[in-house]
């Protein structure tokens, strides 16, 4: 069994370590700060082998350095960003596949928050880890591609298994509840999900990873064939790109 540690750092951030036991080798997702996986990593007597970068923001490759100074770990991020990946040493492309002991990664293409996002997904552990693309009910914001492009890359991950777990890289669900819920005020899917994700947050526990099911029920970004969400935009009828590129517009200002 994959065994993946999640450690929150910074305001929302969220860290992933990936461990394969048969083999010992062990992944990190999204390194923000190096001294939280440091001690993670000495807690459970694991040693670092990679590092992988879903992209560029310095608030997950902050811990690049350090990491592969400190364990000799090698770092693959997306070729398109191999200039802005600090300590790159494996380029990664859509459709290549990496391997962590005995699990496949395969890699995605997905830009749109920026040019050369990509994820990385494990088929046998049901297991997508997508930065800052796909959110618990929303989607990252589009600091240097086009809403056509997020579309396209949320379409990819639509089509996966319907309980794929989606390991987000933000603490960003109960503000992207409000917004789902000011299109969508009648999803009963999303009024209950809104109350778990109160409760969770009132305890202080995290609200991700969800599920692609979970997503496809509550989230406005992958629902633009919603007739209430048509509705509400006043867009019956309208392509379901410039409903998806409303609603983003709409996130940004609320």
């Amino acid at each position: 069994m994959l065994q993946i540690q999640q450690i929150p750092v910074l305001n929302d951030n969220y860290i992933y370590l990936l461990h394969d036991a048969e083999s010992g080798e062990t992944a990190v997702v999204d390194p923000a700060l190096a001294q939280p996986v440091l001690d993670t990593l000495k807690q459970n007597d694991w040693n670092l082998t990679y590092i992988l970068n879903t992209h560029h923001h310095a608030d997950h490759v902050g811990g690049n350095l350090t990491l592969k100074q400190q364990t000799n770990c090698q770092i693959i991020g997306s070729e398109n960003d191999q200039h802005r990946i600090p300590g790159i040493d494996k380029k990664a492309n859509e459709g290549d596949t990496l391997q962590l002991g005995t699990y496949t990664i395969q890699v995605i293409s997905c830009t749109g928050h920026t040019t050369g996002h990509i994820a990385f997904y494990i088929p046998a552990a049901n297991a997508l880890f997508c930065g800052d693309t796909l959110f618990a009910m929303g989607c990252g914001r589009l600091f240097e591609g086009t809403a056509e492009q997020m579309q396209q890359s949320l379409n990819k991950f639509s089509a996966l298994p319907l309980d794929t777990k989606i390991y987000c890289a933000h603490e960003y669900t109960a503000a992207n509840a409000k917004f789902a819920l000011s299109v969508e005020p009648e999803n009963k899917d999303l009024l209950a999900t809104i109350e778990r994700v109160k409760h969770l947050r009132a305890n202080k526990q995290a609200t991700v990873p969800t599920t692609l099911a979970q997503e496809l029920a509550t989230n406005p970004f992958l629902r633009t064939n919603n007739p209430e969400i048509q509705k509400t935009l006043a867009m019956q009828g309208a392509s379901e790109l410039a409903i998806f590129t409303e609603l983003r517009e709409r996130k940004n200002r609320f």
